[in-house]
């Protein structure tokens, strides 16, 4: 997993979302509530993926600088 994936892994934490890694390498992340929300890749090849997922963070409340 590549450092801008795990920062923003960090900051969605930090926010109250839940962040599972699963067998496979792969960030499954729900709302407080269980809600899910996204999946990152473990190693993404489509360089919009990180993109992508931030966008369906943003659309559940989470905050990013970007």
């Amino acid at each position: 997993m590549d450092k801008e994936i795990k920062r923003i892994l960090d900051a969605a934490r930090a926010q109250g979302f839940r962040v599972r890694i699963t067998a496979k390498g792969h960030a499954f992340i729900t709302k407080a509530d269980g809600t899910p929300v996204t999946t990152f890749a473990g190693t993404p090849s489509d360089v919009r993926s990180a993109a992508n997922a931030v966008g369906a963070l943003r659309r559940a409340g989470f905050r990013w600088p970007a």
